[in-house]
């Protein structure tokens, strides 16, 4: 079930100032995603690792490792929000959102070629050819690129056909031809370039995708802890640095530490661009209320939850 409050609507919400993005553009401790609940590309990269940034007309950066392109459009709202993890830590995000008639593409459902990539990220992958795997729903596009003979000759053998029925012999092969994953919606795209690992591998660290049949089946556009207001669809997220995770880790590790300006930076996003009622919930274990028990709404017993955990690294009042 998604939480997301009745009272609270994107639409009523500050529009993105676009200097925030490019902050965290040029930010190694932010970290970026794109795609829809199980297919998602996502962009990482270390401090000590050459990037190419640029910030007007559009958002992007570009490493060895993959890439990503933000467009400047009028109608993005942006979303902060967090979550309940496991450890006894919480999730953070700026969820992206644009109206949901604006986010459409092309909802193809299966494997289709688009010809040469002429709006990748870099110069170098322009004449790739690339092709739509037919996963990504009505709003967004899964993508794989490749100027590989071999790996063209495969895709297009499958063309006209679901990936998941026909294209038994790619999926056999992705890990050794490894094309590049390209996630498209309409406010821009995530590239991955490093090697797709086997299906019994972990992901490297820094940009990578996950593609989960199963979960698409589900056809949802979200995870339901993500509070995307309805009609509205976040083809992308911003997660900023959290204070107790590094860039890329999934929240479910031991803590490493706690950045108290981290926290506060984001408390700030949250203030302006979250939904009131999740802060009335943690205002509540601020003012020492002993359980949730009392409070209205599911929302407020989120916040309450995550006020809990987020106390044991404030400082005493």
């Amino acid at each position: 079930m998604i939480y997301w409050s009745p009272q609270f609507e994107a639409a009523k919400s500050p529009a993105m100032p676009y200097d925030l993005l490019a902050e965290h553009i040029n930010n190694p401790d932010s970290s970026w995603m794109a795609g829809r609940f199980g297919a998602v590309a996502e962009f990482h990269r270390d401090k000590e690792e050459p990037v190419t940034i640029v910030t007007s007309p559009a958002i992007a950066a570009a490493t060895d490792r993959g890439a990503i392109h933000i467009e400047r459009l009028p109608g993005l709202r942006p979303v902060a929000y967090e979550t309940v993890s496991k450890c006894m830590t919480w999730g953070q995000g700026v969820a992206l959102c644009l109206p949901d008639a604006m986010a459409r593409m092309s909802g193809r459902a299966i494997v289709t070629e688009l010809g040469p990539d002429r709006d990748a990220v870099r110069e170098q992958d322009r004449d790739a050819i690339l092709f739509d795997l037919g996963l990504g729903g009505r709003n967004t596009e899964i993508c794989v690129r490749s100027a590989e003979p071999e790996t063209v000759a495969l895709l297009r053998s499958i063309c006209g056909h679901p990936l998941f029925t026909h294209g038994h012999a790619f999926l056999h092969r992705l890990p050794e031809l490894s094309p590049h994953r390209v996630f498209r919606c309409r406010l821009g795209r995530v590239e991955v370039y490093q090697k797709v690992p086997p299906a019994d591998g972990k992901s490297p660290p820094g940009p990578h995708t996950h593609v989960r049949a199963k979960l698409l089946a589900l056809r949802r556009n979200h995870a339901a802890t993500v509070p995307v207001p309805e009609g509205y669809f976040a083809g992308m997220t911003l997660y900023p640095a959290h204070p107790l995770q590094r860039a890329g880790d999934d929240h479910e590790g031991e803590p490493i530490g706690f950045d108290m300006s981290r926290y506060e930076a984001f408390q700030a996003l949250l203030e302006r661009y979250g939904d009131p009622v999740l802060s009335r919930g943690k205002q509540a274990v601020r003012e020492g209320q002993a359980t949730e028990r009392d409070l209205a709404t599911r929302t407020e017993r989120i916040g309450f939850r995550i006020g809990q955990r987020q106390r044991r690294w404030l400082p005493s009042s």
